[in-house]
């Protein structure tokens, strides 16, 4: 299987991208998880820390949506067992671009 090769992102990109996931997980630990907004920020900032060019695997994390590394947070690995409604994100999380 092949997949992007996050070494091949030039910064602005790489920045770019940081940036929606944070606001997104963020949106997420706030909506779902009850965090104030400062809360939600750092958690973001912990979950999504930046990774300077030549890290290995830089970027790796974006594998998966922010919605889907919030749930994981706030209910656990298996959050769809339990919670089937928020396995998709919300009309409300793809309206936040």
């Amino acid at each position: 299987m092949t997949g992007p090769d996050w070494d091949e992102w030039d910064e602005e990109e790489y920045a770019e991208c940081l940036a929606g996931e944070r606001r997104r997980f963020a949106w997420v630990m706030r909506r779902y998880g009850g965090l104030t907004p400062a809360q939600a920020e750092s958690a973001a900032v912990k979950r999504y820390p930046y990774q300077a060019r030549g890290v290995p695997f830089r970027g790796l994390i974006f594998h998966h949506q922010a919605w889907t590394w919030a749930m994981r947070e706030i209910y656990g690995h298996f959050y769809g067992r339990e919670h089937p409604d928020l396995v998709l994100p919300s009309a409300e999380y793809w309206a936040l671009n």
